[in-house]
This record gives structure tokens, sequence and C-alpha cells, in this order.
């Protein structure tokens, strides 16, 4: 099955390298023609400081690639370790970019227009291929390309949704799960204490409308059935994901923004998550983990003695 790479240009999808949303949608026709029913179908949606629009910060080059340019720090193939490249690939991976370079400020607003497009997207697959389930794997800023997309997109539209050290505020992803589509849709929040930085960064730089909002890394405000926060720095959830077959690394750096998908063994989760969904029930995910989220710093406070300034992952095109 080929691997698909789409672009948000301004509110509408294009297809990459400066095709129209005509051969965009030539190409979605072919490839949900050769697409089985239950095959899964995933939007793979990327965080700040990528542009399609830049050579060197272009997505399509690196992690939304099946194969990524060589000597980039922290290139990791999504689609290739989701198993949804290659001509064997048991559904369809799209990979979806948009300008998330300059400013926080500017990147927070183009994620919002960003989802109006990836809505349209949803919207154009729907028209192709009535009663398709949408997936999405998001990080970062993605997580409000997300939020933003499922708030118009029709009821029954979305699957599984799993977002990666999300950038969005909580009462933002608690509107987007109790919108048609989200009703429907089911929500896999990954959070870790390695992320604590950059979600209190965002706080204080990205002023909510109501204070005080959390970050998407407290997990959702309220509990919802829908929903489920898996802090993957806690050693509780790492026993538990362990007894379900899913042995995940134990963090490695006291402050990370990419650990969400570079960690090893979290790509076999997500896969299974996205392509087997009835084998992983959330009730049956739901059963094995903690429901409680860690204190934020609580990874920093249990280190006795912290020299400064803390040791950063650094990744430049994250």
């Amino acid at each position: 099955m080929p691997l698909l790479s789409v672009n948000a240009q301004g509110p509408d999808p294009v297809a990459c390298r400066g095709a129209g949303p005509t051969v965009l949608r030539d190409q979605l026709a072919a490839a949900l023609e050769q697409l089985p029913r239950a095959a899964p179908l995933v939007v793979m949606i990327h965080g700040y400081r990528y542009d399609p629009g830049r050579a060197r910060a272009d997505p399509h080059r690196h992690i939304l690639s099946p194969d990524p340019l060589a000597g980039r720090n922290g290139a990791m193939s999504w689609p290739h370790h989701l198993g949804l490249s290659g001509a064997t690939a048991p559904g369809l991976g799209i990979g979806l970019g948009w300008n998330a370079g300059g400013s926080i400020w500017h990147a927070y607003e183009q994620a919002a227009l960003a989802g109006v497009a990836l809505a349209r997207l949803i919207g154009m697959i729907a028209a192709i291929d009535p009663g398709r389930r949408v997936d999405i794997l998001a990080h970062s800023l993605g997580a409000r390309v997300a939020f933003a997309a499922i708030c118009e997109a029709a009821p029954g539209a979305l699957g599984r949704v799993i977002l990666m050290a999300g950038a969005e505020f909580g009462p933002r992803a608690a509107r987007a799960a109790a919108a048609p589509a989200g009703r429907s849709a089911e929500f896999i929040n990954i959070t870790t204490r390695e992320n604590d930085l950059f979600d209190a960064l965002l706080e204080r730089l990205i002023q909510p409308r109501t204070q005080p909002d959390r970050s998407l890394g407290h997990g959702l405000p309220a509990p919802a059935p829908n929903w489920l926060d898996i802090q993957i720095d806690q050693t509780r959830t790492l026993q538990g994901l362990a007894t379900l077959g899913f042995v995940i690394a134990p963090p490695r750096r006291r402050i990370c923004h990419w650990s969400a998908y570079q960690r090893p063994g979290l790509f076999a989760l997500y896969r299974a998550l996205l392509t087997r969904p009835g084998a992983i029930p959330l009730p049956l995910l739901r059963a094995h983990l903690p429901q409680t989220h860690d204190p934020r710093w609580s990874r920093l406070f249990a280190v006795p003695r912290i020299a400064l300034p803390l040791p950063l992952a650094h990744n430049p095109s994250s």
C-alpha cells in the first residue's frame, strides 16, 4: 500500500510537491479502492519546527518518510515503525505536513488552520469511501491540529487518536472529545514527566482564554470513557504494559520532548493499537495501568543533586 504525502495549504489539503486538490482526490481514490474495509487508515501529524515549505525542515523527508534523510538527529520513520510503508503494508498511511516553523505563537496559530485542512481531508475520505474511519497519530502541536479537525469532522469519522506529548490545553482536548466526531472516537494520551519543561513553557507562553488551564501533560481535566492517559515514565505503567506484551525502555533523560516516540518499544505499542484495535480494547489497557499522574517535576525531585543547566535532549527539527 503506498504512503500518501499531504500538505495543509492554508485550510485546504493538497498533494505533496505542489500538486493541487484534484490530484490528491485521485490519489486518495486509487489508494482507498485497494484498501480492505477492516484495514487501518492512519494520518500522522508532526509537531513544532517542521515545515514542508523548507527542504531542511520538510517532514516528508524526515519522520513522515519511509526512508528519512541520513544524518538527521532523531531521524526515525513513523510509517516504517508503524508497518505502514511498502507494498505489504496492512493499511494506508498518510503523512500530513503543515507550517509549524517560526515562533511558537505562529506555529500554535497555524496548527488550528491545519486542523481545518485535516477536517477537509477526512471529509474527502468519507466522500470517496463512506463509513471509512480515520485513525490519527500526532506529536506535540500535532495534537492541536487533531483537536481542531475533530471539532469539525462528522460523527463516526474517527477511530483511534494517539497523542504523543501533546502540546495543547486540557479543556480544548475535552471539547474535542465531546464533539460529535470525538464521542465515537477513542483517545490515548501519552504523557511523561520528561516533557514537563515543555508543558510548563506552553502554559507560560500561550495564554489560554480561561485561567487556569493546564497542559495535556496532566491528562484530561475530567474522566471520560473513551479517553485513556498513559504516563510512560511511571514504573507501574511500564510493568502493566509489559504484562500485555509491550516492553518499553525506561526513560534515559530527565528532560526530552521526543521520548514519546523515540523510546524503544513504544512504536510496537502504537502499531498494535492502530492496526489491531480489537485485540487491545481500551478497557483492557485501563485495567492494567495506573489511573493517576505523578506530580509535575517529580522526575527531577527524585534526583538528589542536579547540576544546572539541565541536559536537554536536542532535536533541531521536531
